[in-house]
């Protein structure tokens, strides 16, 4: 039998079969083979072959190929860790204020999806923007993202969202507070999520979802992720991360040396353009935090 898992906590696994039924499952053996390396073999969104058990309870004994995944690093563990998979969209869901605008973060949630289509939507639209969250809003866009400006407060901007999600697979993704708890009850018509406060002290949210778990909305699907403090890259090779600023392809061309990292080399175009103001000089420094960030990390290799 095959299905989609819904959501997992610790070895519990619901999965939805491809006729509509419901089972909770557990692993078949100890480990799926070919996956024990990983943090999670599973998660939600990933499609799997299973034996029923009964009517209600089966063994998964294989994960299918994914087509997709969005992957952080686990630090704990010092492995990635797959939050969602299969997915049409991943949505970066950021707000104005409370907590306010970090394009950083954004930047590292397009360095985290892998081979799927990441779109930015910002909350709390009702609060005006700074000259420099403009242009850097102005600036995603002008790259090629979708940005999607709502108010969950005033519902600005919702009826839109829901047509540009219908007939796809959504996972919402963002830092604690932003709103993401309070957006999918209004695209899901329902009190779906318990909504949290804003943290004063540190003007960062509570977390109020504690695991992915994937919502049927009308038209479209959506998974809602855990709030985070800030998505670690999942990729050991530094020139994976260089792939997701795609202001830099065409540029890296025409750096003097193949495989540029853009960073020590010299005669490098990237940088080159940097100096001329022709590359945002703060996403390039994005960019350098983030391959420099892999330096702490145990090659994967020599990992357990």
């Amino acid at each position: 039998m095959k299905g989609q898992v819904i959501f997992t906590i610790n070895n519990i696994i619901s999965v939805k079969e491809t006729n509509g039924r419901y089972y909770v499952c557990r692993f078949k053996g100890k480990y799926l083979s070919g996956l024990d390396v990983e943090y999670n073999p599973l998660a939600v969104g990933d499609f799997v072959e299973f034996d029923d058990i009964n009517e209600k309870e089966g063994l998964i004994t294989s994960r299918l190929e994914r087509n997709n995944c969005f992957q952080r690093f686990n630090g704990k563990k010092n492995c990635n860790q797959t939050v969602v998979a299969n997915m049409d969209i991943i949505a970066c869901v950021c707000s104005v204020s409370s907590p306010p605008f970090r394009p950083r973060f954004v930047d590292r949630v397009l360095v985290c999806a892998k081979n799927v289509e990441v779109m930015v939507i910002l909350n709390k639209s009702d609060i005006l923007l700074t000259e420099d969250e403009y242009d850097r809003i102005a600036l995603y866009k002008k790259l090629g993202y979708k940005v999607k400006s709502i108010s969950c407060k005033t519902g600005d901007g919702v009826e839109e969202l829901k047509e540009t999600f219908k007939g796809k697979k959504i996972a919402l993704v963002g830092q604690s507070g932003v709103g993401k708890s309070s957006l999918v009850n209004i695209l899901m018509g329902s009190e779906e999520q318990k909504i949290g406060e804003i943290s004063t002290k540190y003007n960062r949210g509570r977390h109020t979802t504690n695991f992915s778990k994937m919502l049927e909305a009308d038209g479209f699907i959506l998974v809602d992720t855990p709030g985070v403090r800030e998505f670690v890259p999942p990729h050991d090779d530094p020139h994976e991360i260089a792939k997701a600023f795609i202001e830099f392809r065409e540029p890296s061309e025409k750096c003097a040396f193949e495989g540029c990292l853009h960073d020590l080399e010299q005669d490098c175009e990237v940088k080159r353009l940097v100096e001329q103001g022709k590359i945002n000089a703060d996403r390039y420094n994005s960019y350098l935090g983030l391959i420099h960030s892999l330096k702490d990390k145990t090659p994967f290799w020599t990992r357990k």
